[in-house]
């Protein structure tokens, strides 16, 4: 078939492009946006995009339009899709039709942690000789890859509750036929899609509900909200349910967790109170515990032998941009983190003191996202950055543009309650280049710098090391 993606560029739409290449279809694409790395990596698969929209990019017809979510009526190309009756499809219906129909597919979901635990699991599943197709919304440093098509039984993906097209508002997960579903945190995000918390446990509630007799769905209990929507949903529940975390009503429980042994974090697991294995990964916070604890309950659903687990948390390199080392200049060490959330904040800073204990953090932050962007996490926030030694917030990303879901967060004010409240010294510039004159100065040997943001942070990383280095 010829597929031509609308929106090509976008971090979901290339991986499906290049996914829909290896299983021998004809690609092509258009976008407004084309550049790095996106582009760099559609250019190395051969795969043809054209720049901007024009009706014209869909002569010769193409067999399937696919529109990506970022899209609304009024692009040239969905209007001469429609125009013209061409079959078009979201890119979450796509991947369902092409590459989890009839497989045993895997769902990672959550608020936070499923980029991470889909990763994991990817890995874990490698190494129990599953061979599994996946689709995750980062690289995957043990595959250099964000996708991998193959003709096993297995499919693992991210389940993001972020909406599908113009033409589908509910969540992607809800197109990923899920036999096993990982829903490990459920809270209050995407201030765009949903108005309330109440809505956010709607779309999991039906997630749950797709899950099939012979499934599992693996709760996480240590979120008090998991723990509501599994009690809500009482008897329309009709699948297994296995619960995991640290609480000690939870079935299968993570204990003696130690941070003190170099480089890995080692941990017990338990089901039902009897000891089932010891494992170490070389990721840090209890979040990651918890992120491994909710995999090995699905691999071992799954049949993966214990040993293969132990092999493969041990082995695994984490996800770009999730606590990533982006370099060290003058004994200074820069860390790139995808935290936005006040609840990812937190987990971060307190990993991240865990592993670099006695020396000085530094959070730098950039409000970003469309929820982050706004006041309604402003308390929480302050009670996240109590964590850090220092903290830099630059003002909110597009400000001018405003919000159409509330009052946007107001940075100075957050600065000064984080320091008026016993917390760390708070400053709020505006943007990167402004936080690298400010901060660089002030840098000394042994300072851990955590840079949060859901974007690029106008190439934040790497101007705070070369000014470093120079």
């Amino acid at each position: 078939m010829h597929y031509h993606l609308i929106g090509i560029c976008g971090t979901a739409m290339a991986s499906l492009a290049g996914m829909l290449q290896a299983r021998g279809h004809r690609v092509t694409g258009s976008d407004e946006n084309v550049y790095p790395p996106m582009s760099t990596m559609l250019e190395q698969l051969g795969i043809s995009v054209m720049q901007g929209y024009s009706a014209a990019h869909l002569d010769p017809a193409p067999d399937c339009v696919v529109v990506g979510n970022a899209l609304s009526r009024g692009n040239p190309e969905i209007e001469a899709t429609l125009n013209r009756r061409l079959l078009y499809r979201s890119q979450a219906e796509t991947v369902k039709e092409e590459f989890i129909r009839g497989r045993r597919s895997l769902v990672a979901a959550g608020t936070h942690g499923k980029t991470t635990t889909t990763s994991i699991a990817t890995w874990v599943a490698e190494c129990g000789g599953l061979n599994p197709g996946f689709l995750v919304g980062g690289v995957v440093q043990n595959f250099e890859s964000s996708f991998r098509v193959t003709e096993s039984d297995y499919f693992i993906i991210e389940g993001d509750e972020y909406d599908t097209a113009y033409f589908d508002k509910g969540p992607k997960f809800m197109h990923y036929l899920p036999e096993t579903a990982i829903v490990g945190n459920i809270e209050f995000d995407h201030a765009d899609i949903y108005k309330d918390l109440d809505a956010v446990k709607t779309a999991f509630k039906r997630l749950m509900n797709l899950v099939p007799g012979e499934g599992r769905l693996v709760a996480g209990w240590d979120s008090a909200v998991v723990r509501e929507v599994v009690a809500e949903m009482g008897e329309r529940l009709h699948t297994r349910l296995e619960t995991f975390g640290t609480s000690a009503d939870a079935m299968w429980q993570a204990r003696d967790i130690d941070y003190t042994s170099g480089a890995l974090t080692r941990f017990r697991v338990f089901r039902e109170g009897r000891e089932w294995g010891a494992f170490e990964m070389p990721l840090i916070g209890d979040f990651n515990v918890r992120n491994c604890l909710g995999v090995v309950v699905a691999a071992d659903a799954w049949g993966v032998e214990r040993g293969a687990i132990g092999e493969a948390l041990a082995t695994f390199k984490s996800v770009k941009r999730r606590m990533q080392v982006r370099g060290e200049e003058r004994g200074v060490i820069v860390i790139d983190d995808f935290a936005h959330h006040p609840t990812a904040v937190r987990e971060t800073l307190q990993a991240l003191r865990a592993r670099y204990a006695g020396r000085r953090l530094v959070a730098v932050f950039e409000p970003r996202s469309a929820t982050s962007r706004l006041a309604v996490f402003q308390r929480e926030y302050v009670e996240a950055f109590r964590l850090a030694d220092h903290v830099v917030l630059s003002t909110v990303f597009a400000r001018e543009r405003g919000s159409a879901y509330g009052q946007l967060l107001d940075t100075e004010a957050l600065a000064s309650e984080i320091a008026a409240t016993g917390g760390p010294p708070a400053h709020c510039l505006d943007g990167a280049d402004s936080i690298v004159g400010h901060l660089a100065p002030e840098l000394r040997r042994g300072d851990v710098v955590a840079v949060m943001s859901n974007g690029g942070f106008g190439g934040i990383h790497e101007k705070l090391l070369d000014t470093l280095r120079r």
